[in-house]
Parts: structure tokens; C-alpha cells; sequence
């Protein structure tokens, strides 16, 4: 195993801090966060597209160090040769991460000049501010020179584009590369346009395996037969978040935090400015299942779905399932305000309406990931009338209604869709879009360290 400086340095005393076990059983340890069984509520369960994986087992922590990021994806990696590449991913997005952290935080000295617009449009018509031309073209580097990628989706970029491309170009290329394994999407600035405000902005980072069938000839260019090849392995970005190997955000607030999954339990590090180290802070997240908190643009009540409307006005007059009146709290951040979610339970959600009936977030590198983190962390993640998990994205930029947290609350909205529906006559397909009350592990999950 190998060791950082600093590690070596502190762990005289602590030899038995890094010396991982694998885990025997799930009964025989006193804080035991995965389950070795998985239950669905349909006769057609859901499934997360992976194998299972051995987990290694901290029983014991530096005091000083804990447990930092490149410990826990190294031993990962040991017990699970197939995720080896994993570690270097995660080994960009570490540093990308806090290279994010360090320009949003000196964002507002007069010196940075990264505040105001670009000048440009994005590809959803949005204007694009500085940071975000900025962090996009850091985190496409920082994952390109991994020689990991064969195919990278950002928001900001109207194709899957060249990797080594920067903010002054315009390249649309798809970058095919020899050794590829995985495929990248991501926000590199989700509220952005809270920045200025110096209000809590976040990274959001969704993997996916590559296909080894994408081939592109070189020799031909500007051919029919060549736009064929890059079609199909532009298909590479397009699938389900239960094809997702590992997804991941990073909050940009009080203090950077950088939380991962990868298919069984959430996993929240915090970053110590002190060792410049991401330090595991927060093992197996587990959301409430219920809470009397809801983070929803209320200025668009009005516009949302009947079923929406009902369920949102039941919790503000105290008339919902759980007869308890509701707080509202709401940043406009979806890392911000899923991030709380998690700590505290509740509901978070921007759902369809009259102006935009498709919904407004991004299904593939926001809705996605951060649904992937949700169920694992034991919540559930609905559109109303699907699970957001099984959305197959037809087109990189494909918005979705999303609404995700505790499972009591996300339940109500689904019941409430489901009966409006019904009432009209309508079939919906709900049934398998909906992991059990119990269910937290898909049959294919990754199992992750346990402390």
C-alpha cells in the first residue's frame, strides 16, 4: 500500500490504522452500513448495470489524517483490480476540485478578474459568466490528462468535445483515445450565477464505462461514413444513470466537500486546507426518511402540475401525509441545496410547469449523478412519474423534472401523481421506478470501505 508523506510522518502509533481487512460478515461488525441483500418493491427491480465488488474495512483511523480520499480509493482499487483506473480519475477530480475551490473564493478580489459575463451563449441560451468558461475548460484538462476518457459531455459545450480544447476555441472533435475506459459528464459550475453573490456554488460529475465497440477511422474525413462512426460513439454519453459507474459532486461553501459514490453508500470528504487532503468526514450518508423541510422555486407554484400543487400546498398548511407544516429553504443552487438535503433530510425539487414543461435541469450531468447519490444515500429520485435513474437521455442537453430526497416526502408526490393520473384514466409507468422502503444496494452495486 502506499502511503502519502504526511501519512508515514503520523502513523507511528497507528499501525493498525493502515492495515485494511475485508469485511467477514455483516453481523459480525458493530457499525456495519452495507447490506449483503436487496430488495425491491416490483416484480421488476431497477438494477445498477455493475458487479459486485469486495470492500476493504478501516478498523482503525489516524487521529490526525483520518481517512483521505487517495487512502480510500487506493484501497478500493486493491481489493477491486477492475476499478483500478477509478483512482486516477478521482485523482483529477481531486485536484480540479480544489483548483474550482481556490478561483470561486478569490472570485470577488478586484486582482481575479474572473466575475461578469464571458460574452458568450451556451448552448441552452444561457449567458456564460467567466467561471464558467473557466472551471469548464480546467476540469476538461484535468480529466483529459488522465489518458482514462474516451468521450466527455459538459454542459457548457454545445458536442462532446476536444479535450485539449480551451476557452478561445470553438472544436466540436470527439476525442477517441487508445486505453479509454470511462465517460465523463459533468457541470463544471453548477449556480453560477450565484457566484457574484458569493452565495454556495457546486461541481457535479457523473462516470459511465466507455464502449470498447466505438471506433472512429482516422483516414476518412468530412465522409458520411465517418459522421456514422462519431454518431455512435457520441451514443457513449447518452445512457440511464443506472448504467452510472460512479458519481460525485463538490460544494463550494463554509468548506469544500466533495462527495462520491460508487454504487453503495455516499461517502461526504471535507477538505483540510491545513494538509491540502480531502479527509473523509461523513462514511455511509444516510438521509432521513422524513423531514419537514422542502426546497422548491415557489414562485412557480402556480405554473407546476395539479399533483404538484396539491402535494407542495399540503406541506406549507401542515394537510399532507404527515400532518406536520413544512419549512421552506431554498438556495437556487442544486449542489447547495441537495447537499442540505442530505445532511438534514427533505425534499428538494424543480419540477415541470406551464414554461417549461420538459422541467430545467439537465438529465444527464445533473439529474443523473445526483440521483445515483441520493438513492444510495436511501432517498428516492422521481420525475412523479418515473424514476430518473431510468431515463434514457435522447440528447446530451435533455432537461428532466426532477424532485429527490427523503422517501416519505418523494413518495407523497409520486402517490399523488399516480392517483391524479388514474382518476383520468391514464397508465403510467411508475411501478419499477421506485426501490423498496428498505432498499438502499441495487444487486449490481459497488461495495465502498466501511470505518
Amino acid at each position: 500500500m502506499r502511503f502519502l508523506p504526511v501519512q508515514l510522518l503520523l502513523s507511528v502509533g497507528f499501525a493498525k490504522a493502515f492495515h485494511p481487512t475485508v469485511q467477514k460478515s455483516v453481523s459480525s461488525l458493530s457499525r456495519a452500513p452495507f447490506s449483503s441483500t436487496c430488495r425491491f418493491s416490483t416484480a421488476e427491480p431497477p438494477t445498477m448495470n455493475r458487479p459486485k465488488t469486495k470492500a476493504p474495512v478501516f478498523d482503525e483511523v489516524c487521529e490526525t489524517t483520518g481517512v483521505t480520499l487517495t487512502r480510500f480509493m487506493n484501497e478500493v482499487a486493491m481489493l477491486n483490480p477492475e476499478l483500478s483506473e477509478m483512482t486516477t480519475l478521482f485523482s483529477a477530480i481531486d485536484t480540479a476540485c480544489k483548483a474550482i475551490s481556490n478561483l470561486v473564493k478569490r472570485s470577488q478580489l478586484p486582482s481575479s478578474e474572473t466575475l461578469g459575463y464571458q460574452g458568450a451563449v451556451n448552448v441552452q441560451g444561457e449567458d456564460q459568466k467567466k467561471l464558467d468558461v473557466i472551471t469548464n475548460d480546467l476540469l476538461k484538462r484535468a480529466l483529459r490528462f488522465t489518458g482514462r476518457l474516451g468521450v466527455l459531455a459538459s454542459e457548457e459545450e454545445d458536442f462532446p468535445v476536444d479535450l485539449i480544447g480551451n476557452a478561445e476555441t470553438d472544436a466540436t472533435e470527439i476525442v477517441i483515445e487508445e486505453g479509454e475506459k470511462y465517460v465523463a459528464v459533468f457541470d463544471p459550475l453548477d449556480g453560477s450565477s450565484n457566484v457574484d453573490a458569493g452565495i454556495p456554488t457546486g461541481t457535479i460529475i457523473g462516470i459511465y464505462e466507455h464502449d470498447e465497440c466505438c471506433e472512429i477511422d482516422y483516414d476518412c474525413v468530412d465522409d458520411e461514413d465517418c459522421t456514422e462512426q462519431e454518431a455512435q460513439c457520441l451514443a457513449n454519453t447518452l445512457q440511464p444513470g443506472t448504467n452510472l459507474v460512479a458519481a460525485a459532486y463538490c460544494l463550494y461553501s463554509s468548506s469544500t466537500f466533495l462527495t462520491v459514490t460508487l454504487g453503495n453508500g455516499v461517502y461526504v470528504f471535507t477538505l483540510d486546507e491545513t494538509i491540502g487532503e480531502f479527509v473523509l468526514s461523513h462514511p455511509n450518508v444516510k438521509i432521513p426518511e422524513a423531514s419537514k423541510i422542502y426546497s422548491f422555486n415557489e414562485a412557480n407554484l402556480e405554473m407546476w402540475d395539479p399533483p404538484m400543487q396539491k402535494v407542495v400546498k399540503g406541506w406549507r398548511e401542515g394537510t399532507g401525509e404527515s400532518g406536520e407544516r413544512f419549512s421552506s429553504r431554498y438556495i437556487g443552487s442544486m449542489v447547495g441545496d441537495v447537499h442540505r438535503t442530505l445532511m438534514y433530510g427533505g425534499v428538494f425539487g424543480y419540477p415541470s410547469d406551464s414554461k417549461n414543461p420538459d422541467g430545467k435541469l439537465r438529465l444527464l450531468y445533473e439529474g443523473a449523478p445526483m440521483s445515483f447519490i441520493m438513492e444510495q444515500a436511501g432517498g428516492l429520485s422521481t420525475t412523479g412519474k418515473q424514476r430518473v435513474m431510468e431515463y434514457v437521455p435522447e440528447y446530451v442537453h435533455q432537461r428532466v423534472p426532477i424532485i429527490m430526497g427523503s422517501r416519505n416526502a418523494v413518495q407523497e408526490v409520486i402517490d399523488a401523481y399516480s392517483e391524479a393520473e388514474a382518476l383520468n384514466g391514464i397508465v403510467i409507468r411508475q411501478g419499477s421506478s421506485v426501490p423498496a422502503k428498505d432498499e438502499l444496494l441495487s444487486p449490481a452495486s459497488c461495495q465502498l470501505p466501511a470505518l
